[in-house]
Order: structure tokens, then sequence, then C-alpha cells
């Protein structure tokens, strides 16, 4: 009899009614010469009466087995299964899942060509409840591309994170040889399995293909393993996999794996138990506790380092046996980016909790510094809101709660005011508001109760809305901040409150609380009406039936289509053969700087100057995000919406300072003046070599956006040397008339100059500097993030600086509108975060000495003939592995240049000194790289283009 090439092992238990679907998948497959095992774990339905028909019907294909008793796991099923196969190849197939059709084929000519003893493809699971069938990758990144491995340990990721056994092709006799077989009777058997496997293989190949889909019933009556986490003995089997895979890489001193495998288990393992810790009672939480902490006492220091800070903080505090802090922890575990512990504030770092100072591993933990919570006010923090108290009478719940109030951000003194809101989920549906009667200032918390009247003034549709989310809104000085109400620990029981839908009763007539999937307090209609079961079904009925059918039909078409037309292939062609065609508005300048981001630079001069004259003309503003820092003068559209590209066709000037959208074509009667924002240090355009490396239709298309610019603003003949000749710009375009944003510089100077000392802006007084400091200002170019938490680190300690420096300069940081730091709060007063402030003009203004590195503030800086310090740290890697520089900073900078934290403190310590030293090279510096700015650039570019506009 010839030899199978792949034999399949399809398990089954109590499964009768999806085992022929997964069967077929592997009959189906394209590679012809495939038998199928199947292996029943005794089960008590029909499922072997299933399998042994399958076999007769597929006599020679398909073979049946069954367990003499129920193993309680998948493993003894497949190592039943690998002993019965034939095939050069096995692989393993759940019952309730699916090959792909090419499965089979893709994977055995990988191993072919390779002489691999493993292949893996990419696993797709599909969520068979959800209407469309959601799907997700099984971490796709390990799958982007074919490789070979020569050992698991090129790829720790493979190891640690795609451990299931199912999407993968092994060499039945490594199978063999090295006596690879699954767990008996325990959970998580693949992860065991797949570890030998991985460790034992000499070659691996993985493979870009999908070639399993996981079916995932998160709503079948019959829970799988990863569904059934309740289960004390889900969580012990998971720990006791977890040690013997530490005993094989510890056997094998493969100690970076174990550390990759415990930040695996810190972020993804032991995640998935604590998200339900707070809804089980206080024996499950004592036995989860001591079960965990023996295993995390084994995990490395290092891991807790290389996860978020929650989920470092969650495991600590679990270990501790530090419940009062842990279920407020693992509410925020849930609910990204809410604040669920007052924090604390110790030796001026911040701090998850109170306690555990006198342990130095817990310090390092529980400080939360670096996550700037204490640099948020009140209305852009997410804060715990407890439920406390539940009770229902009558038509009317009675509700309490705490709110969390971090770091005391909202104050003993405030006015505070709260509304309870009663939203239906399901979006554009109504809501009911009801005002919270007290509200309580408690030093951590902000105590609330309140009652609602449920049934008098809450009044669902019946029908559509059967799901209502409770919101409560805390308004604090006139700052308002929104809160979900979790439920944790609080009783929920009682009769369901009556309520009044205005469709039918005979559905839905009562409002019933339950907990969402987030922990937060919701309700559910319900009906008390023995009729109900009914009514639903005919309702059902009629929406599944051909009347629903059409009206579901035709709203998913009315849907699909607000969808294409708002897609950006027909944002662009309503955009060139709609609106390009209405007739251009006269008098109309739409003004964007920095892509939407900022009400900044010069094109917010410009602006300002044609207010300032009076000039009668419509200001149309783009923004990107939030619209209110812009003016209440002007007409706000959103960046790429149909109203932001229907002012661009129809407007006579476009201004702004980087680029419209590329595809955009500017018509003949519409004047763009591109201001731009600085001049150059590092190479641009054309100049780069990654644009020089594109194709030349890239290149042309580059080229076309560029070419849209009928005015160019210049600050110097640098400009022309470098901006104009990297974008190719002809010279009747350049525009030599300076910057509008540095109007104000230059003004400054010369007023200076006149009166013979500094007078400082009321932005001083707004900032808290004390009259007596010399103000100083960082002022970086961007770099990518490289912080612990996605954030840019500054170069120097920022607590040394405050120490050594803080009685005589406050430091204003202002980092990179792309970029963002945080500050600790032992510098408050001494170093302040300014980087919210979107135009950098007035702060360049206020700074009596500028720190900087490779950005263009300074050319803006040197036009106020002030001390600048250029900390370059990181020269040798930004200019020489970068994109190149147009001319040597060492050789040109008016100031010293500084490479270390210590000759940087010894330049603050020298500023006096270098405002003389460096004067003759600051005047040479402004001659070569701004001998245009002479602080009447807006006015002369208003002259030329709308002085016509005078009212």
């Amino acid at each position: 009899m010839p030899v199978p090439d792949v034999s399949v092992v399809v398990i089954v238990y109590n499964d009768a009614d999806r085992l022929p679907t997964a069967v077929r998948s592997v009959l189906d497959q394209t590679l012809r010469d495939v038998e199928v095992v199947i292996v029943d774990d005794c089960s008590t339905d029909s499922s072997f009466d299933v399998a042994q028909r399958l076999a007769a019907e597929h006599s020679g294909r398909v073979r049946a087995f069954q367990l003499p008793e129920n193993s309680g796991a998948g493993g003894e099923p497949r190592n039943l299964g690998i002993q019965h196969t034939t095939g050069q190849y096995v692989m393993f197939l759940d019952s309730d899942d699916v090959l792909e059709v090419n499965a089979c084929r893709n994977m055995l000519e990988a191993a072919e060509e390779t002489g691999s003893d493993i292949v893996s493809g990419l696993c797709v699971r599909l969520h068979k409840d959800t209407r469309n069938q959601k799907r997700d990758e099984w971490y796709s990144w390990l799958y982007s591309t074919t490789r070979t491995l020569e050992s698991v340990t090129e790829l720790p990721d493979l190891f640690v994170w795609d451990t299931l056994s199912t999407n993968k092709c092994y060499r039945r006799e490594f199978l063999i040889e090295n006596d690879l077989r699954f767990p008996k009777g325990m959970f998580y058997e693949d992860l065991m399995f797949i570890a030998d496997a991985y460790l034992a293989a000499k070659r691996i190949t993985l493979i870009p293909n999908q070639v399993y889909f996981w079916h995932v019933f998160a709503k079948s009556a019959v829970k799988s393993v990863t569904n059934r986490r309740h289960e004390m003995t889900n969580y012990t089997h998971r720990l006791e996999i977890h040690r013997r895979i530490d005993a094989l890489l510890e056997e094998r001193g493969l100690t970076e794996m174990k550390l990759a495998k415990d930040v695996k288990f810190l972020k993804h393992d032991l995640v998935l138990h604590l998200r339900d810790l707070p809804f089980r009672d206080e024996a499950y939480r004592r036995e989860f506790a001591e079960l965990s902490r023996e295993y995390l006492a084994s995990i490395a220091p290092e891991a807790y380092e290389r996860v978020q800070p929650i989920q470092a903080i969650c495991a600590y505090l679990l270990q501790q046996g530090d419940w009062d802090n842990l279920i407020p922890a693992v509410d925020t575990l849930i609910n990204r980016d809410k604040v669920s512990s007052p924090l604390a504030e110790h030796d001026g770092r911040i701090y998850w909790c109170d306690g555990h100072f006198d342990d130095a591993f817990g310090r390092s933990v529980l400080d939360v510094t670096e996550v700037g919570y204490h640099e948020k006010p009140v209305n852009r923090l997410f804060l715990r809101n407890q439920l406390t108290s539940f009770a229902e009478s009558g038509t009317t719940l009675s509700l309490a709660g705490r709110i969390t109030n971090p770091l005391g951000v909202i104050p003993p003194g405030a006015k505070l005011k709260g509304e309870l809101e009663f939203s239906a989920r399901r979006r554009s549906l109504q809501s009911f508001r009801f005002p919270v009667r007290t509200l309580r200032h408690e030093g951590g918390t902000v105590h609330w109760e309140t009652a609602a009247d449920i049934t008098a003034r809450l009044r669902p549709l019946g029908i559509v809305d059967t799901i209502w989310d409770v919101r409560l809104a805390l308004d604090v000085d006139g700052v308002r901040t929104t809160t979900r109400l979790t439920v944790a620990d609080t009783d929920l029981s009682g009769d369901p409150v009556q309520v009044r839908p205005r469709l039918t009763r005979m559905v839905a007539d009562h409002f019933a609380p339950h907990v969402s999937a987030k922990g937060h307090l919701a309700f559910r209609l319900v009906s008390e009406n023995p009729n109900s079961e009914r009514v639903q079904e005919l309702i059902t009925r009629g929406v599944q039936g051909k009347p629903g059918a059409l009206a579901k039909t035709g709203y998913r078409k009315a849907k699909a289509l607000r969808k294409t037309l708002t897609s950006g292939d027909n944002k662009l062609r309503l955009y060139h053969e709609v609106f390009s065609r209405l007739p251009v508005k006269k008098r109309t300048v739409v003004f964007e700087s920095h892509l939407g981001k900022q009400y900044s630079d010069s094109p917010r001069a410009l602006y300002e100057e044609m207010r300032r004259q009076g000039l009668d003309f419509e200001a149309i503003w783009s923004y990107s995000g939030s619209p209110k820092e812009f003016p209440k003068d002007a007409t706000l559209v959103k960046r790429w919406s149909l109203p932001y590209l229907k002012a661009l066709a129809q407007a006579e000037f476009w201004v702004d300072n980087q680029s419209y959208p590329l595809k955009l074509t500017k018509r003949p009667e519409t004047t763009y003046i591109q201001t731009w924002h600085g001049s150059a240090l590092k190479k641009m355009g054309f100049d780069q070599p990654s644009l020089k490396a594109t194709t030349r239709g890239q290149q042309a298309e580059q080229q076309r956006s560029l070419d849209r610019f009928d005015r160019f603003l210049i600050r110097s003949e640098h400009d022309v040397r470098t901006l104009a000749k990297a974008f190719r710009l002809q010279e009747k375009t350049l525009l030599r008339v300076g910057y509008p944003r540095n109007d104000a510089l230059v003004r400054a100077r010369q007023k200076e100059e006149s009166l013979g000392h500094r007078e400082r802006s009321a932005l001083a007084a707004k900032l808290g500097i004390p009259d007596d400091k010399t103000v100083l200002l960082y002022a970086p170019t961007f770099r990518k993030a490289g912080g612990r938490h996605g954030r840019f680190e500054l170069p120097f300690d920022v607590e040394r600086f405050a120490d050594e420096f803080g009685d005589r300069y406050v430091l204003l940081v202002r980092s990179h509108y792309l970029n963002h730091v945080v500050l600790p709060p032992t510098v408050q007063g001494r170093v302040i975060d300014v980087s919210a402030h979107h135009d950098v003009t007035p702060l360049l203004e206020l700074a009596d000495a500028l720190v900087t590195d490779y950005s263009s503030v300074m050319f803006d800086y040197a036009l106020l003939d002030r001390p600048l310090v250029f900390f370059t740290y990181d020269y040798d890697e930004y200019v020489h592995e970068g994109r190149g520089t147009y001319f040597d900073l060492l050789a040109h900078a008016p100031g010293p240049v500084v490479r270390t934290e210590d000759d940087f403190c010894e330049a603050v310590k020298s500023l006096d000194t270098q405002a003389l030293e460096y004067a003759t090279a600051r005047q040479e510096f402004v001659a070569k790289f701004g001998e245009f700015d002479r602080g009447d650039a807006a006015q002369s570019i208003v002259n030329q283009f709308f002085a016509q506009w005078s009212r």
C-alpha cells in the first residue's frame, strides 16, 4: 500500500455535527495523497458513529479510532493519532476547525524543498458568532515572508508566541525519533508539545500562506479551554506547563529564550486570568494568588521592564497579595488609560500606590512617573468610578459610588456638579440624563449618590435599543470629565425596574442590570410577559424574512454607498470632477499649518496681519484633531473632509507651510503661497537619497505636487541654493521677503536695542516664571521615540539640571510636535514642558538663550542675537547615517557645540560670556541664513497679494 504524503490527525469530542466539515476540508485538499486519522476521545454523543461512517464512505483515505475512556484534554487523542499515521508528514486538526484548501500542498512543498522537520504557516481565527465572521491572523508578523531557520533560537518570537500545534506540518520520522508526545490529561498541551518540537528541530521553515482556520465560538454552550478561565484547573494546568517549559530551557542554558517567555507570560498568559479576577469570589482570589506567588518568583526581574507598566504592576501586587491595590489595577488592565488608583508622590516620583517603598524592586515596578499622570488636567483623565451601592425601589434606582482622585487633581474646594447618563449602546440612538444629588470630596476619592426615576423619564424604543450603558459626567470648576461605573464586588441582585418602551411592551418592559465585558454597569431590556418570547420570535422571523431582508439589504447598500462616496479615491474624484468645476470664490483663502495639526507659524502670522489690516476676505482654516485652538473668526474645516476639499477647489488662495494633499491638482485661478517651515540643515526634496532611489513615476508625481507652488518664501540665498534647488523651483516662484512668523522676532530685537533692555511678554507670567530667573529654552528636532514607554527621552538628567541651575534658570522644554516628553514632579517650577504651545515664536521671543541640536529654530532664534547652545549628543549618527546635511554645523554654529551632559552643563554656566564671545558669529550666521528677515514679511506679502481687499 503506498505511503500517503500527509496524514492529518483529526481529534473530536462530542462534536458530531461539525466533524464532517473538518474531515471534508482534508479530503478536498488540492494535494490528493492525504489520509485522515480520526480519534474520538470517548464522546458521549454520536461523534464516533459519524467518524466510522466517514471511514466507511472514504475507505483507504479515512480511518477512525476511539480512546477507551475520556482523557479530558486534546493531548492523548493526538498521541494515539500519531501512532496510527502512515504518511511521511503529520498535521493536526480539531473537529470544529478546517484546513485551507492548499494547506497540505504548500506545506509539503516547503518541507521537501528545505528538508525541514517542521513547516509552519499562518493561522487565521474566524469569530463565527459575529455577523461578518470577524477574522484575525495569528501573529502574522512571523509569517510576512518565507524563511528557514536552522534553530528556533534564531527567532525567539516563534518559540514564545506561536505555540499552536495545528498550523504546522511535521516530518513523521522526526516525531518518532524524538519521541515527541503531547502531555496526557493536561490543558494547554500544545505549549509543551510545540516547545519540545521547536527545540528538537534541526530546521524550521515558515511560509506566508494561510493554512489553518481556527473557528471561535464565544457563545457556545460548551466552552473551549481558552474560554473556561474561571475554572481553577485551567490556571493550574497553565502554570504546570510553563514550569515544564522553563525546566526545558534551563536544562539547555537558553536564558534569553527564558526571558522572552517570561515577558510573554506577564503580558499575555497572566493577563488573560487577571482580567477575570474582579468577578471572582474571595476564595477563588486567594487560591489564585497562592498558585501565582511561587511561579512569579521565578520570573526574571528584567521581564518586568519589558512589559507595559500596568502589566508589571498587576503581577507585582498579585505576588505581594495586595488586594486593595490589585483589584483597581486590574480595572486599568482591562480599560486602557483608566486611572484606578489615587497614586502617590514619594521622593519626587509618582507611584501607582502608597506602600512598598521599602522594596527597591517594588519601587521600580510601581514608579509611573514616566506615564505622565501628574501632568494631565482632570478633563484628560479617565477616572475609575467604583459603584459602591445599588438598589431598586419601585420605579427608582438608587446608586452611589467613589470616583478616584489621583494626586488631588480634584481640589477640596472645587465646585462639583454631576450627571448620570443612560445611553443606548447602538450609536445615534437616544440617551437620558439624571442629576447627581450628592457630591462630596473625600481626599483620594469623590463620593457621589443619586436616585433616578427610570420609569418616569427613561423611554427606550424597545426593540433595537436592548443594551444601555451608564456614565457619570463630573464637572470640576467648569471642566468636565466622563467616567464609567465599575461594578466589581457590588451586588446587582434584585427585581428589574419597570420601563415604558415607545414601540411595544410585548418584547421588553423592564430594565435588568448586568456587568459589561469590561466590568462596567449596563442594563438590558427584558420582559416579564410570558408571551414575550413568542412575540420576539415573530419579530425575529419578520426581520429575518423577506421584508426584513429587503430592509437590511437597503440599509447595507446605503451604508456601503456612503462608505464608497467618502473613500479616498472617490473624494479625489469629487474634488477633480465636481468641486473643481464650481466657480472660484473671490477673496477666499484656505490656511493650513503643519498638515492641519496647528494654528501656528507663518500662515498664522499672515492671517493675523490680514485681520489687523481689516481686509475683507473669507478665511478658512484646516484642522486635524481638535479645532479648539483655531481662530473663532474663521471657517474651520477638517482636513480631508468634503467641506475641506470643496474649500480648496474654490479658494482664490492657498497658504500653508508644508503641503496640501499631494494628489490634489491646483486650479490655474488659485494662487498657492508656500511659506515653508524653516531653512534647511538636513537635505531635502530631491537631494535626499531616499527620493533619488524612487522610480521615475514616483519622482514625477512628487514634482507635480511641488510645481503647484506659485510663490515660495525665501529668507536667504542659502534657501535658494538648497530648498529651491531641491524642490526644482523656478526663479519666478521665489519670493525673497523672509518668513512672516519671524517678523515678531525681528521687532523684538529692534525694540530691545532701542530701549536698552529686554521686556518680557505676558507669557512669562502665564507660565509662572519669576522676574529674576533667566529663561532657557530647549527645542530639539524630531527623534524617533526610543523611551521605555514610547516617549522622547531627554539627553540629560533633568533633575540634575534643576538642582544645579534651578536657582538661576527656568528651563522650558519644547519637544517636536511629533514627540512628547514627561517631566518628573521634582522639577516643577524649575523645568516646564511647553510642548503644548503650538506656536514656537512666542517661546523664542521669551527665551534668554536657546539650546537646540539640528532644528531649524536655530535660524529663527539667531535673529534675536541671543546666546545659542548646540547639544549634538548624537552628531555622528544623525549627520553621517541619516540623509546628510547642506553644511557642517560644527563649522558654522554661532554658539558652543557640546556632545556630553557635562559639557552641556559647562556651556550653561558660561551663557553670560557667550553673548560677547559669539556676537560676530551670530551676525555672520544671520547674514548667511536670514538676510531677508527684516520684520516686514507679512506686510510685504499682504501688499503684494491682498491689499486690494481693503474694506
